[in-house]
């Protein structure tokens, strides 16, 4: 196996333990703010739920990539069924964890803004957060079996390839209705444009576009708009991938549109909590880190336009 990734496989068993594990450590996290009544520990808790449920698009799509050279070579060490349990496992893990990640999004939004997160938000992460946990670890060990096959047992009959799954529900609503495709692609575009829209306000706030005017927390009040974007791309985003995973994995210009995806998310963490941009009063000039991050951030997005654009023309894509 080479030390760098080559393969769904091997990418897949790199990612997959970042999510499974972070969620399990960024949940006694934040148990421990409460025993101890901690705010920063809290906070870095609730960033840690945002950073898994980021990562865990790539661990989802490496994982498909994984099932499908599987496949391709023919390995008969592995059922079926049981990949097919692992992938319907997967998706609940990443709903639970994609569902923390937006409270805990909002939660470091609402601190920032209001100086403390309301009551429900915290008693949400604490439901969601343990839900995570528990679908995680449901997937981990189906995927264990996989990868080990002595450990398997009675597994057979689990979750064949042709018995209702929620991985098999979703391929049949986006592939088996007319409508829904174009639907969501609608939907899509107008998430597109709700993102860059935002991003772009925000950033040139940042690189001094009407700084004389505006003060940071102005345009802070934009940022859930940015927010309601992403929440609408990475569901129809991930419809869209499930319906025709086989497809997209093929795609050269798919890895980079993730990557940049990646990028331009964790930057955006930067603008909804940290210090340095909050601290711009109207007539501040931002720092040279806060410009690089919103240089970054509009690259990166742009990027992730681009390459999204092309996909259908480029590497495989027609």
């Amino acid at each position: 196996m080479d030390l760098i990734p080559s393969s769904g496989p091997h990418l897949h068993i790199l990612l997959n333990h970042l999510p499974s594990l972070g969620s399990v450590v960024a949940l006694g996290m934040y148990l421990l703010s409460f025993y101890h009544n901690n705010t920063r520990l809290q906070n870095y808790s609730i960033l840690a739920f945002m950073g898994l449920a980021w990562l865990a698009i790539p661990t989802f799509i490496s994982g498909a990539a994984s099932r499908w050279a599987l496949q391709a070579r023919g390995d008969t060490d592995v059922l079926t069924g049981l990949i097919f349990a692992h992938q319907n496992a997967a998706l609940w893990a990443f709903g639970a964890t994609g569902l923390t990640g937006i409270f805990a999004w909002f939660a470091l939004w609402q601190f920032r803004r209001f100086g403390a997160v309301p009551k429900w938000n915290l008693m949400t992460l604490l439901v969601l957060s343990s839900a995570t946990v528990v679908t995680m670890i449901k997937a981990g060990s189906l995927g264990g079996r996989i990868s080990h096959p002595e450990i398997r047992s009675g597994m057979e009959a689990v979750s064949a390839p042709g018995e209702p799954g929620i991985i098999t529900f979703t391929e049949n609503l986006i592939t088996g209705n007319n409508w829904a495709w174009p639907a969501m692609e609608a939907a899509h575009f107008l998430g597109l444009a709700l993102i860059f829209g935002t991003v772009l306000l925000v950033s040139l706030r940042i690189l001094g576009l009407a700084k004389d005017k505006l003060s940071y927390s102005a345009v802070h009040r934009l940022l859930p708009l940015g927010a309601l974007g992403v929440i609408i791309n990475i569901v129809t985003g991930m419809f869209f991938f499930i319906g025709d995973s086989g497809r997209y994995v093929a795609m050269d210009g798919f890895p980079p549109k993730i990557i940049f995806l990646m990028i331009g998310g964790f930057a955006m963490l930067y603008f909804t909590s940290f210090d340095g941009p909050w601290k711009l009063k109207a007539g501040d000039d931002a720092s040279l880190v806060s410009k690089a991050m919103a240089a970054a951030v509009i690259g990166s997005w742009g990027c992730v336009i681009v390459f999204g654009r092309l996909l259908p023309y480029y590497g495989g894509g027609g």
